[in-house]
Parts: structure tokens; C-alpha cells; sequence
């Protein structure tokens, strides 16, 4: 996991957002896949740091997410 990515390096990719997310901003997160890795960012601070994590453990983090009765 990687923490340290710049988001100028960041700011060329193709970032989603949670259709659950709504217009009105509130508390969410964007990511960015890439071929070896996401990038995950708070969507309120488009500009500040970005987590780097492998796809790998985007999969898992998805995936329990999904299987969580309180989501």
C-alpha cells in the first residue's frame, strides 16, 4: 500500500465515483484503476493525497463492502 502518490501523477486517470454518492457531495470516495494497481481518493479533496492499493486487495476491500448487512 502506498500513500505517498503524488496526485499530479494522479490527476491523468480515469477517476468513478459511487452512483450512491448523490449531487450534493457528502462523504465519499472516487478510485482509479490502473493495470497493476487502484487509486482511491476523498472525492471532497480531489487534490489531496491519494491511497495506492493493489488490485488484489481492492477485490477484497469490494468485496467485503458488498457482503456487510450494514452497507
Amino acid at each position: 500500500m502506498n500513500n505517498a502518490q503524488s496526485s499530479t501523477v494522479a490527476s491523468g486517470l480515469a477517476w468513478f465515483k459511487s452512483s450512491y454518492s448523490g449531487t450534493e457531495g457528502g462523504d465519499c470516495v472516487e478510485f482509479a484503476p490502473s493495470t497493476a494497481v487502484v487509486h482511491i481518493r476523498d472525492s471532497k479533496a480531489a487534490t489531496g493525497p491519494v491511497l495506492t492499493v493493489s488490485r488484489e486487495v481492492w477485490a477484497k476491500l469490494v468485496g467485503m463492502a458488498a457482503s456487510d448487512p450494514r452497507v
